[in-house]
């Protein structure tokens, strides 16, 4: 369980990644990013960015990439930012977990958008005199 300063620095540090991958980072390989979460160690020293992308695998890869080349720039605004004496390791992980949710979002709809199969369908033993 984090404390209140770490989960506050977890939040900033995931804005000023928001704001920064938007406005200040210029590498095209960079693409549509979004970070959803953050967590920090107690000591502030360590920080676990997750992040998603858009595209398929190919930029997920991409992004990666570019988010690795990008941190020590990042690493940087991020201490200055905060005004932090140390900057924390960052630490990116791509969030699996936006994906689940939305294949099971998939899954549900469609089995909602499925003709029911009893409806559709009559018995197939049951009280129909002409099946005898």
């Amino acid at each position: 369980m984090q404390g209140s300063r770490p989960a506050r620095i977890a939040d900033q540090i995931r804005e000023a990644l928001g704001d920064l991958a938007t406005r200040g980072v210029k590498d095209p390989g960079l693409g549509f990013v979004t970070f959803t979460h953050a967590r920090v160690s107690a000591d502030l020293q360590v920080a676990h960015v997750y992040y998603t992308a858009l595209g398929d695998e190919r930029a997920k890869h991409e992004t990666a990439r570019a988010l690795d080349r990008a941190m020590p720039f990042l690493r940087r605004q991020v201490a200055g930012r905060l005004r932090l004496r140390r900057a924390p390791e960052l630490i990116f992980h791509y969030d699996e977990h936006v994906e689940r949710i939305e294949r099971v979002e998939a899954l549900l709809k469609e089995i909602h958008d499925e003709p029911r199969i009893a409806d559709a369908e009559p018995d197939a033993g049951g009280d129909d005199p002409e099946s005898r």
